[in-house]
Protein backbone atom coordinates (compact mmCIF):
# COMPACT_ATOMS: atom_id res chain seq x y z
CA UNK A 1 0.00 0.00 0.00
CA UNK A 2 1.62 3.36 -0.96
CA UNK A 3 0.74 6.74 -0.19
CA UNK A 4 -1.88 9.05 -1.63
CA UNK A 5 -2.44 9.92 -4.88
CA UNK A 6 -1.95 12.99 -5.96
CA UNK A 7 -5.68 13.73 -6.55
CA UNK A 8 -6.57 12.96 -2.74
CA UNK A 9 -3.37 15.18 -1.64
CA UNK A 10 -4.66 18.06 -3.23
CA UNK A 11 -7.86 17.69 -1.20
CA UNK A 12 -6.26 16.70 2.10
CA UNK A 13 -3.61 19.27 1.99
CA UNK A 14 -4.14 22.53 3.61
CA UNK A 15 -2.08 24.82 0.92
CA UNK A 16 -4.50 27.42 0.04
CA UNK A 17 -6.57 30.52 1.12
CA UNK A 18 -9.18 30.58 3.69
CA UNK A 19 -11.65 33.80 4.60
CA UNK A 20 -10.33 36.24 7.37
CA UNK A 21 -12.07 39.27 8.61
CA UNK A 22 -13.15 41.72 6.41
CA UNK A 23 -12.39 40.62 3.30
CA UNK A 24 -8.74 39.40 4.15
CA UNK A 25 -7.26 36.13 2.80
CA UNK A 26 -5.43 33.52 5.42
CA UNK A 27 -3.23 30.83 4.50
CA UNK A 28 -4.33 27.11 5.05
CA UNK A 29 -7.88 25.74 3.84
CA UNK A 30 -8.65 24.30 7.28
CA UNK A 31 -7.08 26.48 9.13
CA UNK A 32 -3.15 26.85 10.69
CA UNK A 33 -1.15 26.26 14.07
CA UNK A 34 2.23 27.44 15.23
CA UNK A 35 4.41 26.03 17.93
CA UNK A 36 4.70 28.65 21.11
CA UNK A 37 8.80 26.88 21.58
CA UNK A 38 9.65 27.75 25.49
CA UNK A 39 13.24 26.68 26.65
CA UNK A 40 13.44 28.31 30.03
CA UNK A 41 12.47 31.82 29.65
CA UNK A 42 13.35 31.64 25.88
CA UNK A 43 10.87 31.71 23.16
CA UNK A 44 11.77 30.51 19.49
CA UNK A 45 10.92 33.23 16.83
CA UNK A 46 10.98 33.17 13.50
CA UNK A 47 12.22 36.59 11.47
CA UNK A 48 9.89 35.50 8.31
CA UNK A 49 10.96 35.67 4.82
CA UNK A 50 9.87 38.78 2.58
CA UNK A 51 7.83 36.46 -0.20
CA UNK A 52 5.50 34.53 2.81
CA UNK A 53 2.51 35.58 4.13
CA UNK A 54 3.41 38.44 6.47
CA UNK A 55 6.72 38.34 5.37
CA UNK A 56 9.65 40.76 7.47
CA UNK A 57 7.45 39.93 10.60
CA UNK A 58 8.54 37.42 13.75
CA UNK A 59 6.26 35.11 14.99
CA UNK A 60 6.39 31.28 16.12
CA UNK A 61 7.02 28.41 13.33
CA UNK A 62 3.97 27.39 12.08
CA UNK A 63 1.82 27.00 8.92
CA UNK A 64 -1.49 25.72 7.27
CA UNK A 65 -3.42 22.49 9.08
CA UNK A 66 -3.88 19.61 6.51
CA UNK A 67 -6.90 18.20 6.62
CA UNK A 68 -6.84 14.95 8.93
CA UNK A 69 -4.21 16.73 11.58
CA UNK A 70 -4.64 17.86 14.90
CA UNK A 71 -3.11 21.14 15.33
CA UNK A 72 -0.38 19.81 17.60
CA UNK A 73 0.26 17.67 14.62
CA UNK A 74 0.60 20.82 12.28
CA UNK A 75 2.58 22.87 14.50
CA UNK A 76 5.33 19.73 15.07
CA UNK A 77 5.35 18.87 11.66
CA UNK A 78 5.37 23.02 10.63
CA UNK A 79 8.05 23.35 13.57
CA UNK A 80 9.94 20.26 11.77
CA UNK A 81 10.28 21.71 7.94
CA UNK A 82 10.98 25.24 9.24
CA UNK A 83 13.26 24.73 12.20
CA UNK A 84 14.35 21.24 11.34
CA UNK A 85 13.32 20.15 15.19
CA UNK A 86 12.56 16.63 15.75
CA UNK A 87 9.13 16.20 17.56
CA UNK A 88 10.59 13.70 20.29
CA UNK A 89 12.84 16.87 21.26
CA UNK A 90 9.61 19.00 22.21
CA UNK A 91 6.65 18.48 25.02
CA UNK A 92 3.24 19.67 24.22
CA UNK A 93 2.21 21.32 27.02
CA UNK A 94 -1.02 23.18 26.03
CA UNK A 95 -3.26 25.14 23.12
CA UNK A 96 -5.38 27.64 22.57
CA UNK A 97 -7.67 29.01 19.29
CA UNK A 98 -5.69 32.86 19.32
CA UNK A 99 -7.76 33.64 15.99
CA UNK A 100 -10.85 32.83 14.23
CA UNK A 101 -12.73 31.93 13.56
CA UNK A 102 -14.15 33.65 10.25
CA UNK A 103 -17.01 32.82 8.14
CA UNK A 104 -16.89 31.93 4.48
CA UNK A 105 -16.61 35.15 1.97
CA UNK A 106 -15.53 35.90 -1.59
CA UNK A 107 -15.83 32.28 -2.34
CA UNK A 108 -13.04 30.93 0.08
CA UNK A 109 -13.90 28.49 3.03
CA UNK A 110 -14.57 29.81 6.07
CA UNK A 111 -14.49 28.51 9.92
CA UNK A 112 -10.45 29.74 9.38
CA UNK A 113 -8.97 29.14 13.37
CA UNK A 114 -5.20 29.77 13.92
CA UNK A 115 -4.28 27.80 17.24
CA UNK A 116 -0.82 28.44 19.31
CA UNK A 117 0.18 25.36 20.63
CA UNK A 118 2.25 25.85 23.74
CA UNK A 119 5.70 23.45 24.17
CA UNK A 120 8.83 23.17 25.66
CA UNK A 121 11.67 21.68 24.87
CA UNK A 122 12.50 18.20 26.83
CA UNK A 123 16.14 19.50 27.79
CA UNK A 124 14.89 22.55 28.98
CA UNK A 125 17.62 24.36 27.10
CA UNK A 126 17.56 25.92 23.77
CA UNK A 127 17.73 23.65 20.52
CA UNK A 128 19.88 23.96 17.90
CA UNK A 129 17.86 25.08 14.83
CA UNK A 130 18.25 25.33 10.64
CA UNK A 131 15.97 27.79 8.88
CA UNK A 132 14.37 26.77 5.66
CA UNK A 133 13.19 29.01 2.96
CA UNK A 134 10.55 30.24 4.95
CA UNK A 135 12.67 32.26 7.34
CA UNK A 136 15.17 35.28 7.41
CA UNK A 137 16.55 33.79 11.06
CA UNK A 138 15.15 31.28 13.73
CA UNK A 139 16.27 33.09 16.79
CA UNK A 140 15.61 32.01 20.94
CA UNK A 141 14.53 35.30 22.33
CA UNK A 142 14.21 36.16 26.16
CA UNK A 143 10.05 36.71 27.06
CA UNK A 144 11.15 39.73 28.22
CA UNK A 145 12.38 41.13 24.72
CA UNK A 146 9.93 39.66 22.68
CA UNK A 147 7.77 42.77 22.04
CA UNK A 148 10.77 45.22 21.26
CA UNK A 149 10.48 43.43 18.05
CA UNK A 150 8.74 44.20 14.60
CA UNK A 151 6.11 41.22 15.71
CA UNK A 152 3.10 39.37 13.26
CA UNK A 153 -0.03 41.55 14.56
CA UNK A 154 -1.76 38.58 14.88
CA UNK A 155 1.00 37.18 17.06
CA UNK A 156 1.57 40.60 18.97
CA UNK A 157 -2.43 40.89 19.68
CA UNK A 158 -2.05 37.16 21.06
CA UNK A 159 1.28 37.38 22.93
CA UNK A 160 -0.23 39.26 26.45
CA UNK A 161 -2.62 36.18 26.86
CA UNK A 162 -0.47 33.71 25.94
CA UNK A 163 2.06 34.95 28.66
CA UNK A 164 -0.32 35.01 31.39
CA UNK A 165 -1.28 31.11 30.44
CA UNK A 166 2.11 30.03 30.04
CA UNK A 167 3.09 32.22 34.08
CA UNK A 168 -0.33 29.49 34.87
CA UNK A 169 1.51 26.18 33.76
CA UNK A 170 4.55 27.37 35.49
CA UNK A 171 2.54 27.22 39.19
Amino acid sequence: MGGMTAREETHTSGDGWAAGPGGSKLWGKFGAAGLFLLAGDKLLLQHRAEWTNHGGTWGIPGGARDLHETPEEAALRETCEECAIAPADVEVLCSSVTSGPFPPAGGLPGNWTYTTVIARTRSGQPLAVEANEESNELRWVPLGEVEKLPLLGAFRQAFPALLKQIEGLRR
